[in-house]
């Protein structure tokens, strides 16, 4: 148990002092000899007593019983921790204050008797007057010299070292000391605010990492879904590299948060130990604080870094790397790796070809089937149907775009030869119904293929929101790729192109459709 802890158990509830020859009442509380002697004294007018600690209540004056082991236990406490009593008591009664002019000290009482002079000074209890006596003249060190960072008597400073130096009685000097913590308190009073708002930050930091974390590892994990066993190793080769970097991450925000948080303990433990030293007042400890308050200077600690975030470029170019090494069987992953990153072809919609009931954006990057006929002009590009093609002709290379229809239940979408029939009322005009055109197709929550007579339905658990049309020219290849949850490659029609193509869209009542870009 601490002193001050053991001090408070070792008090009379009566006199709050130690205690003096302790004495026991029945109850079992414990009280000075002479105290509770004096307090049974005022209650003999009313015949009953009561133990002042309990209230409870004997009907016969109580037998004061002498708690020897209590009395032991304090005096061994008065020897332990040096008390000092006062100079001027009878009894042994605490002192509360100790000149050092007088080289007394006093109680309560008799510290009312004493003068309140400049010369006299009075600090807390102590019996050591050594430190307070100038080893020269044998005088009080009531003063303190400025120049010297020194306590001083008066023949110092009239006729000895310090004459002619700056000096100011000691409680002035210890009040100034004083008022430069309490400005320092509140200099690291705002540091400590500071590095407080510093670890929030950091926190929140490290939650939108750890989430761009997650997110990174979720985007690439969905591509080892429709991988096979080849791809066993670079799925591992990728989860260390986001293992090392997430905990590099954590390592570097936890090494930031000890540091802070030893930081903010310093801090604070300076600011206690600073306001303890303010409210004493004894100038002698005041004045033991450096001068100059060299170890109480704020400084946050510029030393201390940033920590570590996510490289997804590096992740990347591990994955790019990897899947680069695999072989032909994964070429349609790859492809639809690479079209996270391939440059969209500029594609915009010809409004010459557009059907009356389909309203063109300004862009000509939106189209949507409205509930009347426009008033447009006839000409042979334009559909009876409701569809609209491409002003862009592909004739040669490779081609990537893509296409929201995320407001659309049902549409057609996929490419057109440039002859492909658009008058005819029926079917046969109708994008993919035929041999001048291949198309992907959401109909009555069913996905399909068409190029002719023959549908090939495809399984999907999704409702497409975004499509991805890959077209090869000279390899005569177009495929279709899910771009929405999982990466998916759908199908790829293979033939041989002989005609300018362009991209082709048929729209159902009440539905739009966006070329993104």
């Amino acid at each position: 148990m601490a002193s001050a802890d053991l001090r408070d158990e070792l008090k009379c509830p009566i006199c709050l002092n130690l205690y003096m020859e302790p004495a026991t009442l029945m109850c079992g509380h414990n009280f000075c000899l002479d105290c509770i002697g004096t307090a049974l004294n005022t209650q003999e007018c009313s015949g009953i007593y009561s133990c002042p600690e309990c209230r409870e209540q004997y009907m016969e004056r109580p037998m004061l019983l002498k708690n020897r082991n209590l009395s032991k236990i304090v005096a061994w406490f008065r020897t332990a921790y040096k008390e000092v009593l006062c100079t001027y008591c009878d009894s042994p009664v605490p002192a509360s204050k100790t000149c050092l002019l007088c080289e007394a000290s006093f109680c309560g009482k008799h510290l009312s008797y004493h003068r309140k002079s400049v010369d006299h000074i009075l600090t807390e209890p102590t019996t050591s007057f050594g430190e307070s006596k100038c080893s020269t003249h044998k005088e009080t060190l009531n003063y303190y010299c400025s120049e010297d960072n020194a306590r001083i008597c008066m023949s110092c400073w009239a006729a000895g070292d310090h004459k002619g130096h700056q000096v100011e009685p000691l409680n002035e000097a210890s009040e100034k000391k004083k008022e430069k913590l309490r400005k320092c308190t509140n200099t690291l009073d705002s540091e400590r605010q500071e590095i407080q708002s510093r670890i929030q930050n950091l926190d929140k930091y490290w939650r939108e990492e750890d989430k761009k974390i997650f997110a990174v590892t979720r985007s690439y994990t969905d591509l080892f879904i429709e991988i096979t066993e080849q791809l066993n190793e670079v799925e591992k080769g990728f989860l260390q590299e986001i293992r090392r970097q997430k905990k590099q991450i954590s390592d570097s925000v936890s090494d930031l948060n000890r540091q802070l948080n030893q930081k903010l303990n310093q801090l604070s433990r300076k600011i206690r130990h600073i306001k303890k030293l303010c409210d004493s007042q004894d100038p002698l400890t005041v004045l033991k604080m450096p001068p100059n308050g060299d170890d109480i200077s704020p400084g946050i600690g510029d030393t201390i870094g940033n920590p570590k975030c996510v490289d997804e470029e590096m992740i990347s170019d591990i994955l790019q790397r990897e899947l680069c090494n695999l072989t032909q069987n994964l070429k349609d992953v790859m492809k639809t790796r690479q079209f996270l990153v391939m440059e969209k072809s500029n594609i915009f919609l010809d409004i010459n070809t557009a059907h009356y009931q389909l309203f063109i954006s300004k862009d000509q990057k939106r189209a949507t089937h409205a509930d009347i006929c426009m008033d447009k002009p006839d000409s042979p590009q334009r559909f009876n149907c409701s569809q609209v093609l491409s002003v862009q002709r592909f004739t040669s290379g490779t081609h990537y775009w893509e296409v929201d229809v995320s407001e659309a239940e049902e549409w057609l979408i996929g490419v057109a030869s440039e002859s492909m029939e658009r008058k005819i009322v029926g079917n046969v005009s109708l994008l993919g119904y035929n041999n001048k055109s291949w198309s992907l197709s959401q109909t009555a929550s069913r996905l399909h293929v068409r190029h002719g007579d023959s549908p090939i339905y495809i399984d999907t658990k999704y409702l497409l929101k975004t499509i991805g049309i890959y077209l090869e020219y000279e390899a005569g290849c177009l495929s279709f790729y899910q771009l929405c949850g999982p990466i998916r490659h759908l199908h790829t029609f293979t033939t041989t192109f002989t005609e300018p193509l362009h991209a082709a869209f048929h729209l159902f009542p009440q539905s739009s459709i966006r070329i993104k870009t």
